[in-house]
């Protein structure tokens, strides 16, 4: 289903969320009561930030008035932009460090543990699903380079990555033959289902359907789509450099994006870099999560966060021959 971004010029309500776990790692959602608006739906604990309030201090007001609980540290963990038939919604939502207290619904709502995993088939409010997408993802998204001659070598490079603890991972084979590229694909796949990780293909979607992976879609395959191009049970991605290609991405429905450049590259060296503050900016208007990337490596992932990134997307800062 497409997701609908805030483009309408209506009221913007400011709505904050926690993420709350349990010793099990399983997350608190509550289920909106009847005669609210998405009733039955289930969501992440949380309320309306008054105007006189930071986020933080609304999200721990709200915690306390509906799950009986003082929360502590709390960390950013997405923004969501969202455009409803009724509102637009700008939506906060925080990781809970630390609380004191036993949540319970004392406005007399269900409450239910849930992992990560089963959110998926759970009724959620529209503007909970990014939230879902982005707890399920890695802080990092390596990107293979193009295979050379050796394909013995590209896959224990790509072994490596595994090996370091990477769970999701672009397959980026476009300049080699159709066989090649099948091939070097299905020994991929192999290797990281072995891995517990998942890899996305990036463009050839006749091949992600016939091994059951994800796609990546690169920015001109990205504008030529008009709806999301597989089912939910698989990942789709969106390479994007501006406001309108996000906004596409959104749009037809991906479940995340990678922006950039952010940094010069010596791959793009006549592309101009975005730059950290526009970086922010656009990433505050998609409603989806996203990568940074563009001259990058691990060390930046701290900038990253602090502009509201997912984490951090790139090939030579992953890759373990630096290419």
């Amino acid at each position: 289903m497409p997701r609908q971004t805030c483009l309408i010029q209506t009221p913007i309500v400011h709505v904050v969320a926690g993420i709350l776990r349990d010793a099990q790692g399983r997350i608190l959602l509550a289920q909106r009561p009847a005669g609210k608006h998405l009733a039955g739906t289930w969501e992440f604990p949380g309320g309306k930030r008054e105007p006189d309030e930071s986020p933080e201090v609304a999200l721990r007001r709200e915690l306390a008035e509906e799950l009986g609980i003082d929360a502590g540290a709390v960390e950013l963990t997405i923004t969501v932009p969202w455009h409803y038939p009724e509102k637009s919604i700008l939506l906060d939502v925080f990781e809970v460090r630390d609380w004191r207290g036993d949540a319970h619904g004392r406005e007399g709502q269900a409450l239910r543990w849930c992992a990560v995993e089963e959110m998926r088939a759970l009724p959620m409010p529209p503007a909970d699903k990014p939230v879902v997408a982005a707890l399920r993802l890695p802080a990092h998204y390596p990107v293979t380079p193009e295979p050379d001659d050796d394909d013995a070598s590209f896959l224990r490079g790509l072994g490596r990555l595994l090996d370091g603890g990477e769970t999701c991972i672009q397959l980026r084979c476009k300049n080699v033959s159709a066989a090649r590229r099948r091939a070097l694909a299905q020994a991929a796949c192999a290797l990281a289902r072995e891995a517990g990780a998942q890899v996305l293909i990036n463009a050839d979607m006749s091949l992600a359907d016939e091994l059951g992976t994800g796609v990546h879609l690169p920015s001109s395959m990205l504008m030529q789509t008009t709806q999301r191009p597989i089912t939910a049970d698989r990942w789709v991605a969106a390479s994007c450099h501006d406001a309108r290609e996000l906004a596409h991405a959104a749009a037809i429905g991906v479940d995340f994006a990678v922006l950039g450049p952010v940094q010069p590259t010596s791959s793009h060296p006549h592309t101009q870099a975005l730059g950290w503050h526009l970086f922010a900016e656009l990433v505050a208007q998609a409603p989806v999560p996203v990568y940074a990337l563009g001259g990058l490596s691990r060390s930046d992932l701290p900038t990253a966060k602090a502009a509201g990134a997912q984490g951090i997307a790139g090939i030579s800062g992953f890759w373990p021959n630096g290419r």
